[in-house]
C-alpha cells in the first residue's frame, strides 16, 4: 500500500524559509514523477513544483521559480520542498503527490499525502 507522509509545515514569518519532506513508501517510485501541490481556502488545488524521481529533472510554476526547489533522497526515499522568500499568498495546504505520467494538473497523480498547513504571516 502507498503512501506519502508530509512533514515541516508550520507558521513563518513573510521571508522566512520552511522545508517540507514527504516520505515515500509502498512501491518503487524510480519511475514516477513526484509532485507538489497546494490549495488554499476557497482556491483549487494548484501545482508548485516536481521532479522525476530517476532523473532528478525538476520543473516549477512561474509564482514560485527561483524561491522554492525540490529536491530527492533516494536513501530515505523522500523529496523536499525548500521554500525561500515566502509570502502571505504562499499559506495554503501543502500536498505531495506521486504520477506514473508527466503532468501539473492533479487529475494526473495517482497518490496523495494527507497534506501540511504552511502559514506566512505579513
Amino acid at each position: 500500500q502507498v503512501h506519502l507522509v508530509e512533514s515541516g509545515g508550520g507558521l513563518v514569518q513573510a521571508g522566512g524559509s520552511l522545508r517540507l519532506s514527504c516520505a515515500a513508501s509502498g512501491r518503487s517510485f524510480s519511475n514516477y514523477r513526484m509532485g507538489w501541490f497546494r490549495q488554499a481556502p476557497g482556491k483549487e488545488r494548484e501545482f508548485v513544483g516536481g521532479i522525476r524521481w530517476n532523473a532528478g529533472i525538476t520543473y516549477y510554476a512561474d509564482s514560485v521559480k527561483g524561491r522554492f526547489t525540490v529536491s530527492r533522497d533516494n536513501a530515505k526515499n523522500t523529496i523536499y520542498l525548500e521554500m525561500n522568500s515566502l509570502k502571505p499568498e504562499d499559506t495554503a495546504v501543502y500536498y505531495c503527490a506521486a504520477g506514473s505520467i508527466y503532468g501539473r494538473g492533479p487529475y494526473d497523480y495517482d497518490y496523495w499525502g494527507q497534506g501540511t498547513q504552511v502559514t506566512v504571516s505579513s
